[in-house]
């Protein structure tokens, strides 16, 4: 099998004809002595969905925090619609339309669904609350994102998971999200409660959001995913479009090949069962195509484009 092709600077474009929503050119990101991101470049349209993907401590956090304006990056280039930004702050980058719905999803799980849907944007009539307008139009977002509740009265905490995600997506569509960045919405879920989420990523897409979709999982991003960032001790190791990367080379990649690909020649020098073992890991990495890409610690930052086709 071949190596996936990695384009490491992506044409602007957009699914409307325009700019990309976000683009990320060589963005860094230092903290004092401690380098969290190294020229991370990337892009996100509307009516697309790109994955970030990366284990504990591949950067994807410090990334979400740049893009959601809780940062600002060291180095690089930040763009919103084709024009440079520096966000002092999440309310700058919501203004904007950049929303970020996060793991914990900040709900008061006994409050209705309703009110944790304008929380803190709550619509008044007078002096009062408009309850009837609130319930309403709660109820109609969540149907147009393919969720029926009996009762939007019911405590959030008594949804399931998918379905909180579904609300935290729903209300930030609502107060005028362009740009949906999710905090790994599928890590603490079952194969149903992903499979339900991974639903209203797809609902996002089509009603013409941006969405980046944070995960560590590639079975979960390749199914949704227009395009994939791969993030490895704060530098990419790979970026790609859905076509020039299957999802047995993702999940290669995500594997971490380049480190199999070492332990194999340490296990064949040792000799015996330990070199058996070595051989078989390595044919397992020819197998899913991987070469070594250098990384931080090789004394090459970012990754070399690859030569080569794109499919086996």
């Amino acid at each position: 099998m071949s190596t996936p092709q990695d384009t490491t600077a992506p044409p602007a474009r957009n699914g409307r004809g325009g700019p990309p929503m976000v683009r990320l050119i060589d963005v860094g990101k230092r903290y004092g002595a401690v380098i969290a991101l190294h020229d991370i470049t990337m892009e996100v349209s509307s009516g697309e969905v790109t994955c970030v993907l990366g284990d504990n401590g591949a950067g994807k956090s410090t990334l979400i925090k740049i893009i959601a304006g809780l940062h600002q990056p060291s180095s690089g280039t930040y763009e919103v619609e084709g024009t440079p930004v520096k966000f002092d702050s999440p309310r700058e980058a919501l203004e904007r339309g950049i929303a970020t719905v996060y793991q914990d999803l900040a709900v008061v799980p006994l409050m209705p669904v309703w009110r944790n849907f304008f929380l803190g944007s709550e619509i008044h009539k007078g002096p009062r609350m408009d309850i009837p307008f609130m319930k309403k139009t709660c109820k109609d977002e969540l149907l147009a994102m393919g969720i029926d509740l009996r009762d939007v009265d019911q405590p959030i905490g008594t949804l399931s998971g998918g379905e909180r995600q579904c609300v935290a997506i729903s209300r930030a569509v609502h107060f005028g999200a362009k740009v949906l960045i999710l905090d790994e919405p599928t890590a603490a879920l079952g194969v149903k409660q992903s499979g339900v989420v991974l639903k209203y990523i797809i609902q996002a897409r089509e009603r013409g959001l941006a969405v980046i979709f944070i995960t560590h999982n590639p079975h979960h991003a390749y199914p949704v995913g227009d395009r994939f960032l791969l993030l490895n001790r704060g530098a990419s190791i790979g970026y790609y479009e859905k076509d020039q990367v299957t999802r047995d080379e993702l999940t290669g990649l995500m594997a971490g090949g380049a480190e199999l690909e070492q332990l194999s020649h340490e296990l064949e020098g040792a000799g015996g069962a330990a070199a058996d073992i070595g051989r078989s890991m390595e044919a397992d990495v020819e197998e899913l195509g991987i070469s070594h890409q250098p990384g931080p610690g090789d004394g090459a930052p970012a990754p070399a484009s690859q030569e080569g086709s794109s499919r086996p």
